[in-house]
């Protein structure tokens, strides 16, 4: 079996979260989905576990942070094209999340960063490693 990651998240609204991810164009595994937690498929093998706070306040004995001012975690995902990487940060936009920082382009990688309706912070890059400095 490969390996698969499972991202967890704490959300306020399940509702709203679900909505702002299937907009990002990602699909919502019903399997591991009820009115507690949803299961957003990314890839074959990478997931965000979406929780209600309450819920996801199970799974540990620290306090959940306040993600609108404190970094929880930097969630990167690589896309195939610059124009790829465009294209979801108005996707994230129009659906409710905010373009957090503006861009960066270091000739071999281009990124852009968004925050979803909770806050949490996705770095999405495109990035051609065969034009890596050689001194990086």
């Amino acid at each position: 079996m490969k390996t698969k990651i499972f991202l967890n998240l704490a959300v306020k609204d399940l509702n709203k979260a679900v909505s702002f991810y299937n907009g990002l164009g990602f699909s919502t595994n019903p399997k591991f989905t009820n009115d507690k937690g949803a299961c957003i498929v990314i890839d074959e093998n990478i997931f965000v576990m979406i929780l209600v706070e309450e819920f996801y306040q199970t799974f540990t004995n620290k306090k959940i942070c306040d993600s609108a001012t404190t970094s929880e975690v930097l969630i990167s995902i690589s896309l195939d094209s610059r124009e790829q990487v465009d294209e979801m940060i108005d996707k994230a936009v129009k659906a409710g999340g905010a373009d957090y920082i503006p861009a960066k382009d270091y000739g071999w990688m281009y990124q852009r960063t968004f925050l979803d309706l909770d806050g949490h912070h996705w770095e999405v890059f495109y990035m051609d490693e065969s034009q890596i400095p050689q001194d990086m």
